[in-house]
């Protein structure tokens, strides 16, 4: 059975983004998940709010690599150009009712998260459940989420928007922690049922 891995970079007081819905404290997405985003997956996940920026995010990464992107305010790291190759290529499933197309290369809708649980039961790699935080806190409340991976980056952001919108407690198991440069943590956790 494929497993769902689903992966944020916060800041120590569990926002993933800021007052301005956007979380300026990153300058590379993919940077510190190491090899697993490219080697162990094959299909990524997301949210219809949040689909309609992930893919002007990285067509934007694709099209000018060396440029300053508009949204980070920063140039592609090296891994962030690596993702943008990677990402045109993966089939990507938005999870939405509300959505109606999609533009985007080997992007389609799935009506629900039932279909994201049929495809645990195919073969093939992990699955990446890329966000937002909505559609994360509903597949750990219907138990699809396997793997919680964390960058905890040293920063009190304040006001923002907080990671988990779950509607129930859910025990985690900490299985791996690194310290990163410049004080960032990564945190992996098994998710309890």
């Amino acid at each position: 059975m494929r497993r769902v891995i689903a992966a944020f970079k916060i800041s120590a007081d569990g926002k993933y983004a800021g007052p301005d819905g956007y979380p300026d404290w990153v300058d590379g997405w993919p940077d510190d998940y190491g090899s697993w985003l490219t080697t162990q997956i094959d299909a990524c996940v997301l949210g219809g709010g949040m689909y309609p920026l992930y893919e002007q995010y990285w067509t934007q990464v694709a099209a000018a690599p060396d440029e300053v992107h508009p949204l980070s305010g920063h140039v592609p790291t090296a891994a962030d150009v690596e993702w943008s190759e990677f990402a045109a290529k993966t089939p990507h499933y938005v999870v939405s009712s509300t959505l109606t197309s999609v533009t985007w290369p080997n992007a389609q809708i799935l009506a629900d998260l039932g279909a994201v649980a049929a495809m645990k039961q195919e073969q093939g790699k992990d699955i990446y459940l890329i966000g937002g935080s909505a559609i994360v806190g509903a597949a750990i409340d219907a138990g699809l989420v396997d793997e919680l991976r964390l960058i905890v980056y040293p920063l009190i952001v304040g006001e923002g928007k907080a990671l988990f919108s779950s509607s129930a407690r859910h025990a985690m198991e900490l299985q791996k922690v690194e310290q990163l440069p410049e004080g960032r943590l990564s945190l992996v956790y098994g998710i309890g049922r």
